[in-house]
């Protein structure tokens, strides 16, 4: 017998139970930290790093686990044992009901599918001419030395660019203002429902839940008429490129047409997403711009050292390198998407801990891009750290702004080409310029965006 063969073996050994995850600190009688969630959401979630890379927190009578380390939040973003739910994917089935972002398994793999010839290289480009268009039109309405409220701006024309380039309908330009006052009502809504999950309590006739009620409904009549509009046109077109076609024509597992009601879910996901997500960044960025007017003169000088004082074109986009480091810092330092949740499938383990079946997970990337851990002053506007020389494997780790593993966003390509179109064509011809009144505080809902954005143009 020798000394080694009494040891243990490392491949017998028993790993060590996963251990529960410490309780966040504070909370309520009754309410827990669903409190704290409601009276300062964005410092509740960065204080919760300080208490461990996974921590408990409670929501009512649930608990919830919040996981702070970007290492575990991208495990739990690929592994098969978390599912899209929770209480934001439970609040946002409301207004997205079954379509690609909150399905799973094979119905979110065919969905996907369906989905992805519309965001090939080749159509992102097509894209970008209508992208181009709606930028111009944009900027072709503004006036030397007015204020406008840069976030209903962009919201109108991301609103007509998705409906012009993904739908093939231009049926949304008298109809623009309504989807962006729905939405703002919904989305303030679904956050409140969110935190408090107190299903009785929407239901009694109170003002702000007809104002939600009433909003829905038009968000959902607004897409019926699009899809009805649209059908024969698309149908006698025979365009099969085009992404309405595409759903139109999608087959479910058994071979059958998809339902009219699939189809609805999916063209409310797609005008949520291209309208909303990237008009909140659009908002950011030029109140970014205006807050830091050094950058806003590195970028027009950029734009027009590759322009040469043309319109930008989709195929300028691969020299405006300053350009995409500065929208990906404003996407790290202001995210539009704040929080998300995964459901727990199984019982199982993140990090050591124990994480039954059923749990729900929160994450806050708004946190998590903000974390001096992971970027070097994180609080600072910094569009030179995506330099390569200055790229971190951390940085990159702890910022995705599209997600990873198979809930990866399709139209990733297709959202940084018209965030970039939108941005050159505006700063080639106008400052944006805080006033008095602008008020760049966080405002919270289902995204983020500022308080009061309101920027007054000035002509260069």
């Amino acid at each position: 017998m020798t000394i080694e063969s009494t040891l243990p073996n490392p491949a017998q050994t028993p790993e060590a139970e996963p251990k529960p995850p410490p309780p966040a600190p504070g909370g309520a009688p009754l309410v827990g930290h669903a409190w704290n969630l409601l009276r300062d959401p964005l410092g509740f979630l960065t204080s919760l790093r300080d208490g461990g890379e996974v921590v408990r927190i409670r929501l009512g009578p649930k608990n919830a686990y919040a996981v702070n380390s970007p290492e575990l939040v991208e495990r739990l973003l690929r592994s098969p044992d978390f599912l899209v739910g929770g209480a934001l994917w439970d609040t946002l089935g409301v207004l997205l009901g079954h379509g690609v972002a909150t399905s799973n398994g094979p119905r979110h793999r065919r969905q996907r599918r369906a989905l992805q010839p519309a965001f090939r290289p080749d159509r992102i480009a097509e894209y970008g001419l209508l992208m181009a268009e709606e930028a111009q039109r944009t900027s072709d309405g503004l006036r030397d030395g007015q204020t406008v409220d840069i976030a209903a701006e962009m919201f109108r024309t991301a609103t007509r660019t998705a409906a012009r380039s993904l739908l093939c309908t231009e049926a949304l330009d008298d109809r623009a203002e309504l989807l962006c006052t729905a939405l703002g009502t919904v989305f303030g809504g679904m956050y409140r429902r969110m935190i408090l999950s107190v299903g009785p309590f929407y239901r009694l006739p109170l003002p702000a839940n007809r104002r939600f009620d009433r909003a829905l409904a038009d968000l959902h009549r607004l897409v019926d008429e699009i899809i009805a509009e649209r059908r024969g046109a698309v149908a006698s077109e025979g365009n099969a490129d085009a992404l309405l076609t595409t759903l139109l024509r999608s087959r479910d597992e058994n071979g059958e047409l998809v339902t009219e009601q699939e189809v609805h879910d999916q063209v409310i996901a797609l005008l949520v997403a291209g309208a909303e997500n990237v008009a909140k960044t659009l908002s950011w960025t030029l109140q970014l711009l205006a807050e830091h007017p050094e950058h806003e003169r590195r970028l027009y000088e950029e734009v027009e050292s590759v322009t040469g004082g043309r319109p930008v074109a989709f195929d300028d986009l691969e020299k405006l390198a300053y350009m995409r480091n500065l929208i990906t810092e404003s996407m790290r330092i202001r995210p539009a998407a704040w929080i998300f949740t995964r459901v727990a499938a199984v019982d199982t383990e993140l990090g050591g801990y124990r994480i039954p079946a059923g749990a729900d997970i929160v994450y806050s990337p708004y946190a998590m891009q903000r974390d001096p851990r992971s970027f070097d002053g994180a609080l600072d506007f910094d569009p030179d750290r995506w330099l390569p020389e200055r790229r971190t494997r951390a940085a990159q780790i702890a910022h995705q702004p599209f997600s990873t593993g198979n809930r990866k966003c399709p139209g990733d390509h297709y959202s940084m080409t018209e965030l970039a179109l939108t941005l050159g064509t505006l700063v080639a011809k106008w400052r944006f310029v805080q006033v008095p009144e602008t008020d760049p505080t966080p405002q919270l809902g289902i995204t983020l965006q500022p308080k009061r954005a309101l920027l007054r143009v000035e002509a260069r």
